[in-house]
Order: C-alpha cells, then structure tokens, then sequence
C-alpha cells in the first residue's frame, strides 16, 4: 500500500513539473502547459468573461468591448515558453484564414518580464494580431472560470455573444482552431 501511494505521488510529480518550460529546460514559475485537448461548452453553460482591458505590446489599447458582438479567439502565451513558441506559426496562419470570415484573434502576453523580448516574439513570428501585456498575471482573472491560472498556452474562443464557447488547453493547431471557430459559429 505504502509503495503505491509513492508511485501515486511520482506519477503526479511529473505530471505537473513537465509542463511548460523555458529554453533550457527549466519548469517556469509552476506554469503548466495542457495537452491540447479541446473543449467545446453547450449555449447553456457559456458565460461572459470579466472585464478585460490593456495596453498592447505594439502601444496601442484593447479590450474586450472592442471585438463585441463577433466571435473573438483568445490566445494566452509568454515568449518563453517553448510550446507557445511552436504554436505561434500555426496561430499566425490561423488568424490569418479566420479574419477572411471576420473573426479577430487578441492575445495575452502574461507573466513577462521583458518586453523587448516579448515584442521580438510577435515580429519573429509575425503575428497578425494584438497582445495586451499582462505582466502581473492580473488580465486572466477576467477568465477565472474558464482558464487555470497557470496553463499556457491556452486558446479560448468567445462566441458573437461573447461569452467563452470553447478552448484548447496546451498547443493548437491551424486547422484545430479554425474547426472549432467553425463549430462554434
């Protein structure tokens, strides 16, 4: 019994300490990446999230308001996490294909501590869309019901109404995004 409570606990270690880590291989201030799962919520238990408003990386303003009644596709990221950077290519093209169909892309840069680094990001990967800079991790408490904390990246989709209709824990790709877009209407 003894023995198994202390594989119980090794196995549960390592799940949360292999998330989301920095580019030498260092777990990043207990932030955890998911596993990409997606989730779809019923019109019955959708909610609106908070308020959310911010200076963005680019030195502009955005909030929530500004998207109102379309569908919004929120993606929380920091430059260095490395499955954030592998997803950027694919969120790009994403957004991209989704503005065809008027739907806009907003993310949040969270728990950064370098700006300079975080605005390289965005012109690395050239992404089409702005950030709000959440450097005290404030912004996401906007979504406390419908995002952990600590899980990045994550993508969340509001629907026209703009409640959270969906989202994706962990990396996601172009044609997974567009798809839920899709399904969500």
């Amino acid at each position: 019994m003894h023995s198994a409570r202390v594989l119980l606990a090794l196995v549960c270690s390592a799940a949360v300490t292999s998330g989301c880590s920095t580019m030498d291989g260092a777990t990043a201030d207990g932030f955890v990446s998911g596993d990409g799962v997606v989730q779809v919520l019923a019109e019955s238990e959708r909610e609106r999230p908070g308020s959310l408003e911010g200076d963005t990386l680019d030195g502009g303003r955005a909030s929530l308001s500004d998207y109102a009644g379309r569908p919004l596709v929120i993606n929380v990221w920091a430059q260095w996490c490395v499955p954030c950077r592998e997803e950027a290519p694919e969120l790009a093209e994403a957004a991209r294909i989704l503005a065809e169909d008027g739907v806009s892309v907003l993310g949040i840069n969270t728990r950064e501590t370098d700006t300079a680094a975080a605005a390289a990001f965005v012109r690395e990967f050239d992404l089409p869309y702005p950030s709000i800079l959440d450097e005290d991790g404030t912004a996401l408490l906007a979504f406390a019901g419908s995002l952990p904390a600590n899980a990045i990246p994550t993508t969340l989709v509001l629907d026209a109404q703009g409640r959270v209709a969906g989202r994706v824990l962990g990396e996601v790709s172009t044609s997974t995004l567009v798809d839920l877009v899709e399904e969500i209407g």
